[in-house]
């Protein structure tokens, strides 16, 4: 035979919650602002009420109480919200930091400026390979603007070797430089 008492207090909890259930959904809802959550945080407030009523002292004041556990869900579920959009706000602001560093550095690059350092650099790489009397007698007519007479004369060697070593090493570069000759042209 089922407990009568039991059953009275589970009937007078039921119309409780019934003529009070808009008034604590009202209650979780302005602070939530999402009715979905709201609805979930009474409902779970309502049933951590009832699995507790042991506790109830008599003539407990259950709207208190249920306002009390709807608040601390609410609450929790708040400060959930809140470290989660920090964590977001956290990600974000790394990935504007990554996006903002992108942006700079493309509008910094310069593609005549790459290409002429790509081409810097090969020429520099087969500088280094070439005999010491070429790359001298090359770097002296190209970087320093000498002319062939005076590169002769200051290496004491004949006009007719500064004019080989310097088609000589022309003819190195255009080599390595082939794929590039046609952009340098344009």
């Amino acid at each position: 035979m089922p407990d009568t008492g039991n059953l009275h207090t589970m009937n007078l909890f039921s119309r409780f919650f019934q003529e009070n259930q808009e008034k604590f959904l009202a209650f979780a809802y302005s602070y939530l602002r999402d009715k979905e959550e709201a609805e979930d945080v009474l409902m779970e407030s309502m049933i951590a009420l009832w699995e507790n009523r042991d506790r109830w002292e008599q003539n407990s004041n259950l709207h208190a109480l249920l306002l009390t556990i709807i608040k601390n869900k609410s609450l929790n579920l708040l400060e959930h919200r809140q470290i989660r959009m920090r964590a977001e706000e956290d990600i974000n602001s790394h990935k504007q930091r990554e996006l903002d560093l992108r942006i700079s550095t493309l509008k910094a690059c310069e593609p005549d400026q790459i290409f002429n350092s790509e081409i810097q650099h090969i020429v520099h790489e087969v500088l280094e390979k070439m005999p010491a009397q070429s790359r001298a007698i090359f770097m002296l007519s190209r970087y320093q603007d000498l002319p062939n007479k005076q590169i002769a004369e200051q290496l004491n060697i004949s006009l007719k070797t500064v004019e080989a070593h310097i088609t000589k090493a022309l003819r190195i570069l255009r080599l390595e430089l082939k794929d590039y000759l046609a952009s340098i042209l344009l």
